[in-house]
């Protein structure tokens, strides 16, 4: 018996072999699964009895690929050399005995077949897929810091072809059945009805089978190696794309070209070997297990609402007031009315309420026209947007957040009036980035149902939300508040109340020591380029001119005045001065700022060499690089000293999904354990010499280091 999969033999000799993982919602490739499989060929080349063999599924996915917390977990030790390549060659050799085994395999795959699902799928001779559009197929290892490790590299280009393979794999691009079909990677789409019973007549009709690559004379579609014109053209733009989109940060897509371009010039047996070789390096680099550990395993729990209370009962949250009808507040009550929830836009005239409505309804149309969205549901989703100036709109509602502006006194005024007209038990929110909750809620009437819900802008793409939660705020208010973010599928992020949270703080580390560097001399093209190639998505000079250089300076602002003598001035502030107060250049918004915006086109400022004149002997760009990336971490580790953030799962989806840290890195604390904590406390010092006490690790990092602690505890 087995434990992982049903194995049923016809009396047409036909074995069905059924993938049922116990214990998990989908199937996913486990040591257990892998030994019972390789039993399975063994013992169906060795029964003469048996014809062939049908894979299927009794989940509704295929095969989802590998068990990523397990690839965490093994990813996260000290591995040896002899460890990757055991790593590298657990699937593999299994998948290339059942191609060539003699005895014909078909996939009838009933569900989504990813990574290793869609890797034991072409390994089969025959394909066949049911029909449901919902089902994916792909190869999205490049995408987690991966590469396809079980054949993927080779098969898939000897199937179909080197020019539709190499983007579909470094993209992960997802296909639909009939896609896939089209592209070529299955042989059928069929009913539900027809799926299996299709499946035995193929291997009925073929006594024995043998994959086209190993067949006499077999060539890749369309060609192979290097003296190929077209081909040498597509290795060489790959390879430089690869090298524009991630600044060679990521190992994972050149290892994938390599496996390819090397992989289908010699036969499939040494293509293996290649791809063996590529994956075990990949094994080896960090890069793969921050990544999979941030962005798919602790990301994943987030949304499961690992950080809610536990025995409150969930909440019913139909209806919600958002106070603020412009970008921020725009987007809450899109996000929302999306999500099937009712929403009523206030804002402080009928006019500006309902022209922050229209806002959204001109966004839907354009998505409408682009073919994006059907007008039916974007009628629906605008018919659950109440606009209005009436507070009295918000009894009904479960929860009303406020998005106004960053001012203390006007964000009371607002709690004020909306706590007049809600309900017994609803939940209010403030969009604060900065202010302090527990300040807030003095002098409401039920400041443990009061919590902060922090939005990133664009709301309707930007995934994060910070919950911050203050010192009066209930466990009940917090619950409730995460099974909203869920509602809006969002991912949350729990912090302890202070002065600017968690991801405000650490982007602000940034962007001042971004201020600082240019009002020192470095030249702000190396600035901006330095950060894109470090990983972020655009420059910190860009980045301030689109966000709005006057949002930072009143923050600082803001601060001082809170906290008087106490006060530390921020490394960039006299930058910020400059700009808002003197040069009044604030950002895109008003068509000037680090920036010029002739035709809406970005050109740096002429006269910011004079502002500023350059050093004559520029640093290096590694120096930036880690200046940028240094400062947040330090900041990041300050947040959990003082408990503001709990966890480092949490600080490193953080800081990837909310401010845009570089996503290789695994977020801010994956960062400090790759380089290790000696070494990064070592390099902080360097650079306290070098630029400011703002460097200097604290005793309570120094300490962590000395003791060889991490952030991520390694698996033994």
């Amino acid at each position: 018996m087995f434990e992982t999969i049903d194995f049923a033999l016809g009396k047409d000799g036909v074995a069905v072999v059924t993938i049922d993982i116990p214990g998990q919602p989908a199937n996913t490739i486990t040591e257990r699964f892998r030994d019972e499989l390789a039993e399975i060929v063994e013992r169906v080349a060795a029964d003469a009895d048996i014809r062939g063999v049908v894979i299927t599924s009794a989940k509704k996915d295929f095969v989802a690929g590998g068990d990523l917390k397990e690839i965490v977990r093994t990813l996260s030790r000290e591995l040896s050399v002899a460890d990757a390549r055991d790593m590298a060659t657990q699937m593999s050799p299994l998948l290339r005995r059942l191609e060539s085994s003699g005895k014909p395999y078909v996939a009838a795959i009933n569900g989504s077949a990813l990574g290793g699902g869609l890797e034991i799928a072409l390994a089969c001779h025959h394909r066949l897929v049911l029909d449901n559009p919902r089902i994916l197929l792909g190869l999205p290892e490049a995408t987690l810091g991966l590469m396809p490790g079980a054949g993927g590299t080779q098969r898939l280009p000897r199937l179909i072809g080197i020019a539709s393979a190499l983007p579909l794999m470094m993209k992960g691009t997802l296909l639909a059945p009939e896609a896939a079909l089209a592209k070529g990677v299955v042989d059928g789409v069929l009913s539900v009805e027809q799926l299996l019973p299709a499946a035995r007549a193929w291997i009925l009709e073929h006594a024995e089978a043998q994959q086209p690559w190993d067949k006499k004379g077999y060539q890749v579609p369309g060609g192979a190696g290097f003296a190929d014109v077209e081909l040498g053209n597509l290795f060489n733009l790959t390879a430089t794309q690869i090298a524009r989109d991630t600044g060679r940060n990521l190992p994972a897509p050149i290892a994938l070209l390599r496996a390819v371009a090397h992989g289908t010039c010699v036969p499939i047996d040494a293509g293996l070997h290649i791809e063996s070789c590529e994956f075990a390096k990949l094994v080896l680099d960090p890069t793969a297990c921050n990544m999979v550990r941030t962005m798919f395993v602790n990301k994943g729990e987030l949304e499961k609402l690992s950080r809610r209370p536990k025995s409150i009962e969930p909440a019913s949250i139909a209806k919600v007031g958002v106070v603020g009808a412009g970008l921020m507040g725009g987007g809450i009550a899109h996000s929302a009315a999306v999500a099937g929830v009712q929403v009523v836009l206030l804002d402080a005239t009928a006019e500006q309420a309902l022209a922050g409505r229209q806002r959204l309804a001109d966004e839907f149309a354009k998505r409408v026209a682009k073919g994006r969205m059907a007008q039916e549901a974007a009628d629906a989703i605008m018919a659950r947007i109440q606009a209005t100036s009436d507070y009295a709109e918000f009894a009904e509602c479960d929860l009303v957040i406020e998005a106004v502006f960053e001012d203390l006194q006007v964000k009371t005024g607002v709690f004020a009036q909306a706590q007049a007209f809600m309900k017994p038990g609803a939940i209010l929110a403030s969009n604060t980035s900065t202010l302090p909750i527990t300040d807030m809620a003095r002098d409401l009437n039920t400041p443990d149902g009061f919590i902060g819900l922090h939005f990133f802008s664009p709301v309707d793409r930007m995934p994060l939300v910070e919950v911050v939660v203050g010192q009066q705020t209930s466990d009940t208010t917090l619950a409730h508040a995460l099974d909203f973010i869920r509602l809006l599928r969002k991912t949350p992020i729990v912090v302890k109340d202070s002065r600017g949270f968690f991801t405000s703080r650490v982007i602000a580390a940034y962007l001042q020591e971004s201020l600082a560097m240019l009002g020192s001399g470095v030249k702000p093209a190396l600035i901006d380029n330095a950060a894109r190639l470090a990983g972020f998505a655009m420059g910190p000079l860009a980045l301030l001119d689109d966000i709005g250089m006057e949002n930072g300076y009143k923050s600082s602002l803001a601060e001082r005045a809170a906290l008087g003598d106490a006060w530390n001035e921020p490394a960039g502030f006299k930058v910020q001065e400059m700009f808002c107060a003197t040069l009044n250049r604030i950002g895109r918004r008003c068509g000037k700022g680090f920036y010029d915006y002739p035709e809406g086109k970005r050109a740096l400022w002429s006269g910011l060499g004079e502002v500023y004149p350059a050093l004559s002997v520029q640093p290096d760009v590694e120096e930036i690089k880690k200046r940028m990336l240094y400062i947040q971490a330090l900041e990041a580790a300050r947040c959990m000293e003082e408990g503001v953030i709990g966890n480092a799962a949490e600080g490193d989806v953080g800081s990837i999904l909310g401010i845009g840290f570089p996503t290789w890195t695994g977020g801010v604390f994956s960062l400090i354990d790759t380089v290790g904590g000696t070494a990064f406390v070592t390099a902080c010092d360097e650079l306290a010499d070098h630029f400011g006490e703002r460097f200097r690790p604290s005793s309570w990092l120094r300490q962590r280091a000395e003791r060889g602690e991490r952030f991520h505890v390694r698996e033994q």
